[in-house]
């Protein structure tokens, strides 16, 4: 068998059977049900009949638009043991691109989650009856479909077709998978599209093959009895292929259906692993912050001082591979047990193991707090079109500041004439779908992928950040601005949920600020400041003031034309919706410089 993922969850079935595969929770308040690798195992034979029962064929494509449901991971290996390829899509996606998604991808079936992405899936048939074959909708809670739909079936009606399927259908899906080369287009996931139109990077099984391998190699601390929780959306390549990573382990993935209520399902699933991007820990770091700060003074000097004991045995010690003297490591058990444990608890994750994060930058400063008291944020850095991680966090001798280290076997250099961070490896894209020009533009001579993000590797041969290429603006007096670094510092006030930096071709720099308006109507109730009116409280001097002030206190360090000179407080957040950010909540700062023109203007007037 030449592709890992089309066998792996037989094989697992045989070598773990009963164990837990995942298990799964439609509602915020119902019972999370187990499903063992055995089971697992039925689903995907059931779901590769019932895909070759709806006449889809070897090389042909389906799409996927649901929020995160085991049935996604059903689907796609059921689709694998058919050779047909997965098209991602994101469950807030908008019409329009779910149009373009699915018009530039050319699946025959849409599967969809529920009744919020049932339309989209009902109107681009409408149009194009002739591409899609059938609707399929995951979940039935009381969907009511449009009278003259006549492609959309249940779940339920999906499984009944596998489950029916003839002997000879069941044999001609055994042939196909027995058919599958390392070449094979597993995933076709679409770029997010901070600078232009999406583009569609094509995964192969080989792409997946070497990934996994590479993180065999370097995630030695992975237990049997881990489980990961899928928070991030599973049309993300991070959760993607980190759920696949898992599933070759053999670790039992908690799938987290709804994003918005995480803080309620940690609680419940007690992750020891989980994908995050940073705006999870800036937040989990504010909560914990404000309640510091509620201390009396006495209380906040024992804080302090256990951190620096978890300073120096978590980074002093450990993260160099030294032993750890004996009084130290009793003093961390000390605060570990009174303190630390009792910190994890809050947070919903009493046994952590270790947590990768990647996505933008996380303040140092958040990175070295959680390491202190014992919760391992691996950072690493990746991108679609390299099968998620190119560095990470080995577990000694990583660098706080720094994005880690290459996997083995992936060679990293930058580019001198702009400091572009290029990258060749098996795990790289073949290219992007039906886009020369693209291809043509996305590869050097000597076959090294061009990331588009810009840094430098260290003399350690840490791998540094810097910025995307495309994001560095030029103020008019021509110095260079990273607004990214700006962003992910300021994301450390408690006050601040959201930040655009403003600057290209302008004498000096600005920002568009989303304040977290519970922190800040709080602070305007204490100074009686008037809260009833959520636009006057953002034009109010007194409140544009005080947010200045912790801005420019964050950024007393950076050189004076760095400096953010103006803001503009904003009574909403970014919007997926109008464009202004991606759906991995990355800004399009093209969209907001024109959503935002007026107010950007009056900080320039």
């Amino acid at each position: 068998m030449a592709n890992r993922l089309v066998e792996i969850i037989r094989k697992q079935a045989d070598r773990l059977g009963e164990r837990e595969a995942y298990r799964f929770c439609w509602r915020k308040d119902g019972e999370w049900l187990s499903t063992s690798w055995k089971e697992f195992n039925l689903q995907v034979e059931v779901a590769a009949k019932a895909l070759a029962a709806l006449g889809l064929l070897e090389k042909d494509t389906i799409a996927i638009c649901s929020p995160n449901t085991p049935q996604i991971l059903i689907t796609e290996f059921g689709a694998f043991r058919n050779r047909i390829t997965c098209i991602p899509l994101y469950s807030s996606t908008v019409q329009a691109q779910f149009n373009f998604i699915v018009s530039n991808g050319e699946p025959k079936v849409l599967f969809v989650g529920d009744k919020h992405q049932y339309p989209m899936a009902y109107n681009y048939w409408k149009s194009n009856r002739e591409q899609i074959k059938k609707i399929v909708v995951y979940k039935n809670d009381g969907l009511q479909l449009y009278d003259d739909d006549t492609a959309t079936i249940f779940w339920d009606d999906f499984i009944r077709l596998g489950m029916k399927a003839s002997p000879q259908l069941a044999a001609e899906v055994e042939a196909r998978a027995e058919r599958g080369v390392p070449e094979d287009m597993a995933t076709l996931i679409y770029t997010s599209g901070t600078t232009g139109e999406s583009k569609g990077v094509a995964i192969t099984h080989a792409n997946y093959d070497a990934t996994i391998e590479k993180h065999l190699r370097v995630l030695h601390s992975i237990r049997d009895a881990d489980t990961s929780m899928a928070f991030l959306p599973m049309s993300h390549i991070l959760e993607k292929a980190w759920c696949y990573f898992c599933v070759s382990r053999g670790i039992s993935i908690a799938v987290n259906y709804d994003p918005r209520v995480i803080s309620d399902t940690i609680h419940i699933v007690h992750p020891n692993l989980m994908c995050c991007v940073p705006r999870f820990w800036e937040k989990v770091y504010a909560g914990i912050r404000e309640k510091l700060e509620e201390m009396s003074r006495l209380q906040r000097l024992m804080v302090a001082r256990a951190l620096r004991t978890g300073k120096a045995r978590n980074l002093k010690y450990l993260r160099t591979g030294r032993n750890v003297p004996w009084l130290v490591e009793q003093e961390y058990r000390f605060w570990n047990k009174r303190l630390f444990s009792k910190l994890k608890h809050a947070i919903g994750i009493p046994d952590p193991n270790f947590f990768p994060t990647a996505g933008a930058p996380l303040s140092p400063r958040i990175v070295e707090f959680f390491k202190s008291m014992g919760i391992d944020i691996i950072i690493g850095y990746g991108l679609s079109e390299t099968t998620a991680t190119v560095t990470c966090f080995p577990e000694t001798g990583y660098q706080i500041g720094t994005v880690g280290k290459p996997l083995p076997g992936i060679e990293v250099k930058i580019d001198p004439e702009n400091n572009e961070i290029l990258v060749k490896a098996a795990t790289v894209t073949p290219g992007y779908f039906k886009n020369p020009d693209a291809n043509a533009a996305a590869f050097t001579d000597d076959g090294f992928f061009r990331t588009g993000d810009a840094g430098y590797i260290n003399e350690d041969g840490s791998l540094v950040l810097t910025e995307r290429v495309k994001d560095l603006f030029k103020t008019s007096n021509g110095k260079y601005i990273a607004p990214q670094l700006m962003e992910s510092r300021l994301a450390e006030i408690k006050y601040i949920d959201e930040v655009a930096v403003i600057g290209d071709e302008r004498k000096y720099v600005t920002a568009l600020v989303v304040p977290n308006l519970s922190q800040l109507r709080a602070w305007a109730e204490s100074k009686q400041i008037s809260t009833e009116d959520t636009e006057a409280l953002m034009e109010n001097p007194q409140v544009i003031e005080f947010i200045m002030s912790l801005i420019n206190k964050s950024q007393k360090d950076l050189a004076e034309y760095e400096k953010i000179k103006r803001i503009t407080l904003l009574p909403h957040h970014f919007s997926i919706m109008n464009g202004e950010v991606t759906n991995t909540m990355k800004v399009r700062r093209s969209i907001v410089a024109r959503n935002y023109a007026d107010k950007i203007e009056k900080m320039y007037s």
